[in-house]
């Protein structure tokens, strides 16, 4: 039987954040939720009350959402992590020098148990790992949008993890009952990868003029049994977030991952996708 971990830290607490704290607060931790401000801190919590009222309306909740919802709390610096946090997860955006310094700094704060890891979706969890003084305890997990609704956490291994790091951070993923896919460090990962270079390639398409997005999607989620078309899905993960791993794979693997000019325009634009209203797909 596997059982979540007691104390739980997350850094950031944006929409990945939120979700993360709210999956382990819904599993019974204890959770504190990093923010940069009094505003950004409430409207973290704003996104975990919203997120389990949901859970409830859908019968998803063993227990009530207040209940929940009072394991979640804030605080505005890394320094006051739980010193005896089981677990501290990194949820900012991707930038590694930033990612680096705060898990620095986490790693400071808390216990010579603690596990640390970074929800990077696409950075290299050995260069992040080397920052820390302790990198057997860092291990990549790597949560997906929605998190609450997600299936799946991909466990990214650097080079020095150990063998209880690995076994912890798989227990902990299955306590929310979520399943696992553990990969090796390696540029955009397993799903990163393959999923930036379908929404590239219909990205392309649109800018060619070969199909209209809701056309390029249907044909993925109808002829192959897609959930969402990969035009949709880059709405859903924000046309800038696409554009940054989009990035950092074209620096490392080269010139098959190089964004569409069609990306970069639409970020330039604003048009970022569901949290802009207007993406590839107009969103209401």
């Amino acid at each position: 039987m596997t059982t979540a971990p007691a104390v739980v830290g997350v850094i950031g607490g944006g929409r990945m954040g939120a979700g993360i704290a709210q999956s382990f607060a819904t599993a019974g931790s204890t959770v504190t939720v990093v923010e940069s401000n009094a505003e950004a801190a409430a409207a973290a919590l704003d996104r975990v009350a919203t997120g389990l009222k949901r859970a409830a309306e859908r019968g998803h909740l063993a227990e009530p959402a207040e209940q929940i919802l009072a394991r979640v709390s804030t605080t505005r610096s890394v320094d006051d992590l739980p010193s005896g946090a089981d677990l501290v997860v990194e949820a900012v955006f991707e930038d590694a020098a930033l990612k680096a310094s705060l898990l620095a700094a986490a790693e400071r704060a808390v216990g010579d148990t603690t596990v640390l890891a970074s929800n990077t979706s696409s950075l290299s969890v050995t260069e992040l790992a080397a920052a820390l003084s302790k990198p057997s305890r860092f291990i990549g997990m790597h949560f997906f949008n929605p998190v609450p609704a997600s299936e799946l956490v991909e466990i990214v291994l650097a080079p020095e993890t150990n063998r209880d790091t690995v076994s912890a951070a798989l227990d902990w993923t299955r306590s929310l009952d979520k399943q696992d896919v553990v990969v090796k460090d390696s540029p955009g990962f397993a799903s990163s990868r393959l999923g930036v270079a379908l929404g590239l390639e219909a990205i392309r398409m649109v800018e060619e003029g070969v199909a209209e997005p809701e056309a390029i999607d249907d044909a993925m989620r109808l002829g192959y049994k897609h959930p969402m078309g990969p035009l949709r899905l880059t709405d859903l993960v924000g046309l800038d977030v696409r554009l940054a791993i989009a990035e950092h794979l074209h620096a490392t693997l080269g010139e098959r991952f190089a964004p569409p000019q069609l990306l970069r325009d639409k970020v330039a634009r604003g048009e970022l996708g569901r949290k802009t209203g207007k993406g590839f797909h107009t969103w209401k």
